[in-house]
């Protein structure tokens, strides 16, 4: 079990004929996702390392059969339009690859994606990956450098930051961690599936035993991950470390939802909040691999 990919789920890379989408698709199909086709309007007929290219959504499913997961590498203008027509098509889950989409789009897509029962990640992600099971998005690379870093394994990774998502799972393989899921929220200030929502995925997944949280300032997502354990939704262990401590008010910390306001989405906040909850609150970075271990080997008290 794992969530959000696995070797079943069927996917549609929406942008495939572009730059990133072709490369994107051999990284995902040499790792094993099951990519059964691509859609670019006008270059339908064509085929990108052997998958078929059709010029709609509906078009493909018509053709290959039932589609799981679109993961979109379109430019940021022409997000919300490719999100639209998946979840017009019956796709329930998506991945939002491009950074800079226009925020009202995002809200649009939001709408859209609750009226139809769907879900999305992203924007502005790097996507997904299940160790020995799949990736959607851009994680890892490559294949063999996905193979080479990220093993199996009983704690799940959520973070705000691309680059920290595959740097948790790389430092906690060094110390003989591995990992059951490893998920990028994204990094603009509103995203489809926030910190709390991957949690619960997490909560329900027989194969994650504790969860590292990177977590950042700015929005109120890990406040509300503390709402979460406090209300008994996810009961099991998070290891926590938020970046950006140092950060004034006003100051962007790397992505655009990681800015602190007044006294919104602040370091201090925070921190106070997730400990409260139960958290294991991890100050240095490098000291995450540290406490996670013992955690699970059950050597560490609050």
């Amino acid at each position: 079990m794992a969530i959000l990919i696995d070797q079943t789920k069927r996917v549609l890379v929406q942008g495939i004929t572009g730059r990133e989408g072709s490369v994107r698709t051999r990284l995902m199909m040499e790792y094993g996702t099951r990519v059964v086709a691509g859609c670019t309007p006008g270059k339908g007929g064509r085929a990108v390392h052997g998958i078929p290219v059709f010029d709609t959504v509906a078009e493909a499913q018509e053709n290959v059969g039932p589609i799981d997961i679109s993961v979109i590498f379109v430019p940021a203008p022409l997000v919300k339009e490719a999100a639209l027509e998946a979840i017009d098509a019956g796709i329930k889950l998506l991945v939002l690859i491009p950074d800079r989409v226009p925020l009202y789009d995002v809200l649009e897509i939001i709408r859209a994606a609750e009226n139809r029962g769907a879900q999305f990640i992203g924007p502005n992600t790097v996507g997904v990956l299940s160790p020995g099971k799949g990736v959607l998005g851009m994680m890892g690379g490559t294949a063999e450098s996905a193979r080479a870093w990220f093993k199996p394994g009983p704690v799940g990774i959520v973070s705000r930051s691309g680059g920290m998502s595959a740097s948790t799972a790389y430092y906690l393989g060094k110390q003989g961690i591995g990992t059951s899921t490893i998920v990028h929220v994204g990094g603009d200030a509103i995203v489809g599936m926030p910190l709390p929502d991957v949690l619960k995925l997490f909560q329900a997944d027989e194969e994650t035993a504790a969860v590292v949280m990177f977590g950042e300032i700015g929005t109120s997502q890990e406040e509300r991950v503390a709402e979460l354990i406090e209300r008994g939704e996810f009961t099991k262990p998070l290891i926590a470390y938020i970046g950006g401590r140092a950060a004034k008010s006003g100051t962007r910390f790397s992505h655009a939802g990681a800015i602190v306001e007044g006294n919104r989405g602040t370091y201090e906040g925070k921190v106070k909040r997730l400990r409260e909850a139960g958290a294991y609150l991890v100050e240095t970075y490098n000291d995450v691999p540290k406490v996670t271990r013992d955690v699970l080997d059950g050597t560490i008290a609050l």
